[in-house]
């Protein structure tokens, strides 16, 4: 229940008015707020505006359709009007705006079929409101028949239809009134019969169309509508049709069917066009257009299946016995069969395609498009776009199939002769097209047919633009002489096919473009008057540039290539036109693309020409980011620099101390088993009695064999890498051990004693108390710690090298003209720096062993002490910038 409430109330809101009358001070009074609607009032057979009251009832407004344009739609939600009666100004407001225009859309209809009801007889209206046949077609009856064709209502119109489709001798009937009135000149009786067969076409019906564009009656039909009551004279289309238009048949048609389709396609394409033009709607053009796809299709379909007739076809367009006009016509018929094979479903028309390129289309092809005839060429490449646009590779596939075929070149020299400029857009497009990398297939196929054009029609297309421009310099009438005049146009497409070219495979054309001095070439356009083409070649290199390619850069660097574009740019002025904006752009896809190189190329070539520029904002932003690059370069090639410090020096300072360092690799553990074999002598002597003690001269001799062994230790090394004397390595007089501190000896030299040499028994005896002491063993742990020191000599020299040239980069930061002076500062002391880096890592490694030493015993020597004075090296500290500066 709840459903049917709410659609009668949305329904009432739809029809809720309130009603106003305007009174005689020019003020709308408010009669009232009700429903409306459109029905006949009682007594009366006219439609009428009726509005209820709401709360009463009762009627508030009863206004009959007016057939006159008295009413008005005011926003959206008002329709007014002035009633011719009663003299007064009337007005219905909405409540909603889809009630208003509902009521609006039925006041226009009731006006509409009450337009044509003047007569308003009983007769008309029993028939009109209940049609069950037509009257008879007669000279007299033709008013009546005119009012039911042009007053009918839809409904009326579809039964309408059924009679006429019924009555057989309908058409016949009114051909015959039509050539009677015809003969006795009745200008009323063919303007009526006019209006009819006008009528009866926009019935639009698909079935009567065919009937009426039949061959019986297609003329008469045409002949009628020569009788237009808008024309002042009569038409003569059937005169036309009779005597101008020529059916020509480039091959005999021996099927009926097709001829009658045929004929029939084009003169409802005439009717169409011509005839009813201006009183056609939309819906019945399409129609009609669909009655001429239908017949399209036919034709095409029975002359396809027809194998001798497309046989007969092609052996006429290979004979060589075929005249020119014969063969003009042939290639006509062969231009509009394949457009006339676009009506077919895809499949049908892909197989007919092939078939045709079987029968050999693309060879007759290459013939038209050597014949001199602009307009058969233009016919050419009309059928090649038809097959580019049905599938592109049937024609890539027989370019690359066919060896030696000429089709390609003829396309690319068509593109360079004045065929006119819709012929150089047409060889544009189908050259594009097959070297499109956009393609969903025949890859392998394009890239055969890009080979091919890069190889043998590439410099063909650029010579055109050498010889078509002036030379830069010399004898100018030398020069007009040796040009070539080629039409402006030309050069164009050739400049927007080599960018297409850029675009499609960015490598292969790098390789071709710079082999064969294209860009040079192109910029050749640059002393052209015509502007167009030099933002042509502006936009030619701007798109060289999209590449990204280094070589590209370097190629343009080299041999100076945007000096034509710089100087064109500067010959403008300060004239704001296109040539300017493509500079600019230019400029601008330089600086966004970060390209380094050109940027310092055009700033350091050409910015004393840009420099009066620099009020626009893409000459101001192109010299920042110059700056920018430049001091970024800077910071680069100073970091290059240290790098090479870094690989230079420090392999010096390594390479210096190489001997040492493989000394000293050895020197640690030799220290280690002495140290070892000492402190067990020094635990030996601490754990006897004091009684022992008084006893130790008489085991001197016992404990002879050790110290042997002590001294029989391999020959240590100083930290410099010299070997040390036997003085040095023995120790001083006076005891065991001395426990004197190095800085009191520090001049002490020992006289030199013999050492008595071990034998061999003592040496191997050594051995065994290496591997079988437990202190040795102790002992290799901490024997790696000189290894680590010496091992990081290296990163120590690094280090010291990073901190100082960061300093310096600091300091060049501050003051950039004093980078130079620390850089070259800091060649100038490598050599001597690199020196005493290697002293004082010697002796910081030596001091690190004399540490380990002294942990692990007190009474220990440091092996400083076990050196001569004179042979030791004695390093003065330095504050840390000296130490900066030196490397150290």
């Amino acid at each position: 229940m709840g459903a049917p409430e709410k659609s009668q109330s949305n329904t009432n809101s739809m029809q809720r008015v309130k009603v106003y009358h305007l009174n005689e001070d020019g003020k709308w009074d408010d009669r009232g707020t009700g429903h409306v609607s459109i029905d006949f009032v009682e007594r009366s057979e006219e439609l009428s505006l009726c509005v209820i009251d709401e709360e009463d009832n009762e009627t508030l407004l009863v206004h009959p359709i007016n057939p006159e344009d008295i009413y008005r739609k005011q926003e959206d939600t008002i329709i007014s009007w002035r009633d011719p009666e009663r003299s007064t100004e009337l007005a219905l407001s909405f409540q909603e705006t889809a009630g208003c225009s509902y009521v609006w859309d039925q006041i226009c209809t009731m006006q509409r079929n009450l337009h044509f009801s003047s007569l308003n007889s009983e007769t008309f209206h029993s028939l009109n409101s209940e049609l069950r046949e037509l009257p008879a077609v007669e000279l007299t009856t033709l008013p009546l028949i005119l009012k039911i064709v042009t007053e009918s209502g839809i409904t009326d119109q579809m039964r309408l239809t059924e009679l006429i489709l019924k009555d057989h001798d309908f058409f016949r009937n009114l051909m015959g009134v039509f050539k009677i009135c015809e003969d006795l000149e009745n200008v009323d009786g063919l303007h009526m019969i006019f209006n009819i067969v006008k009528g009866i076409i926009l019935l639009n019906s698909s079935q009567i169309l065919e009937k009426i564009f039949g061959d019986e009656l297609i003329m008469e039909i045409i002949g009628c509508l020569e009788y237009d009551p808008g024309v002042p004279h009569s038409q003569h289309h059937r005169n036309f049709l009779k005597e101008h238009v020529v059916f020509k048949e480039a091959i005999p048609i021996k099927d009926p069917l097709v001829l009658s389709k045929i004929h029939q396609t084009y003169r409802i394409g005439y009717l169409k066009d011509v005839v009813l033009a201006r009183v056609l709607d939309d819906a019945i053009v399409a129609n009609l257009n669909s009655v001429i796809h239908a017949n399209n299709a036919i034709v095409v379909s029975l002359l396809k299946d027809d194998s001798t007739f497309i046989q007969e076809l092609f052996a006429r367009l290979r004979s060589p016995s075929t005249s020119v006009e014969s063969k003009k016509n042939l290639v006509y018929f062969l231009h509009e069969f394949c457009s006339l094979s676009k009506s077919l479903q895809v499949v049908q028309q892909l197989r007919l395609f092939r078939d045709l390129i079987n029968e050999g289309i693309f060879h007759v092809i290459e013939e038209v498009l050597q014949i001199p005839d602009k307009k058969l060429v233009l016919t050419g490449t009309d059928i090649l776009i038809l097959f580019l646009t049905q599938d592109p590779n049937l024609l890539r596939s027989y370019v690359v199939r066919t060896e030696g075929n000429p089709l390609l070149g003829l396309l690319v020299k068509g593109m360079m002769e004045d065929f006119g400029d819709k012929m150089h857009c047409q060889f544009l497009e189908i050259i594009r097209t097959l070297l499109d990398a956009n393609a969903l297939s025949g890859g392998a196929q394009r890239a055969n047919i890009m080979d091919i054009f890069y190889e043998k029609h590439l410099p063909e297309l650029v010579d055109v633009i050498t010889a078509s421009c002036p030379e830069k310099s010399g004898n100018t009438s030398e020069g007009a002489a040796r040009r070539i005049f080629t039409k402006p146009e030309v050069l164009l497409n050739i400049c927007e096919l080599l960018c297409f070219c850029i675009m499609q495979d960015a490598s292969r054309t790098k390789c071709s473009f710079l082999q064969n001095n294209v860009t040079e070439k192109v910029l050749h356009l640059t002393r052209r008057k015509e502007k167009y083409l030099v933002v042509a070649a502006i936009r030619f290199v701007r798109t060289l540039l999209s590449v990204h390619d280094d070589y590209v850069q370097n190629y343009i660097v080299k041999n100076n290539m945007l000096k034509p574009i710089i100087d064109v740019f500067i010959a403008n002025g300060n004239r704001y036109n296109l040539l300017n904006s493509a500079v600019l752009d230019l400029l601008e896809h330089i600086r966004k693309g970060n390209a380094t190189l050109l940027l310092k190329y055009i700033v350091d070539t050409f910015w004393d020409q840009l420099a009066p520029f620099q009020c626009l904002t893409s000459i101001q932003a192109f010299k920042v980011k110059y700056e920018q690059v430049l001091f970024l370069g800077l910071e680069l090639n100073f970091g290059k620099f240290c790098l090479y410090l870094c690989v230079t020096i420090c392999p010096q300072c390594l390479e210096s101390a190489g001997p040492k360092s493989t000394a000293d690799a050895v020197d640690p553990r030799r220290r280690i088993d002495e140290r070892a074999l000492e402190k067990e002598e020094e635990d030996y002597f601490n754990e006897d009695s004091d009684e022992e003690d008084s006893a130790s001269a008489s085991n001197t001799q016992k404990e002879k064999p050790a110290s042997n062994i002590q001294k029989e230790q391999p020959k240590p090394h100083l930290s410099n890498g010299v070997a040390a004397s036997p003085t040095s390595s023995s120790p001083r007089s006076g005891g065991l051990v001395d426990y004197e501190d190095d800085e009191d000896d520090e001049d002490y030299k020992p006289p030199p004693r013999k050492q008595p040499e071990a034998s061999e028994d003592e040496e191997g005896e050594l051995l065994r108390l290496k591997r079988k002491s437990p202190c040795v063993e102790r002992e290799q742990e901490p024997s790696k710690k000189p290894r680590l020191g010496k091992s990081s000599k290296r990163e120590n020299v690094f280090a010291v090298l990073c901190s100082t040239l960061s300093h310096a980069v600091l300091t060049g930061k501050k003051s950039p003209g004093t980078a130079g002076s620390a850089a070259r500062s800091i060649v100038a002391k490598g050599a001597e720096d690199s020196r005493s880096s290697e002293e004082t890592n010697s002796s910081s490694s030596d001091d690190e062993n004399h540490k380990d030493g002294v942990s692990s015993s007190e009474h220990e020597t440091s092996d400083n002490g076990k050196l001569n004075g004179e042979e030791s090296l004695v390093v003065a500290p330095k504050s840390s910038p000296e130490m900066a500066v030196n490397g150290s």
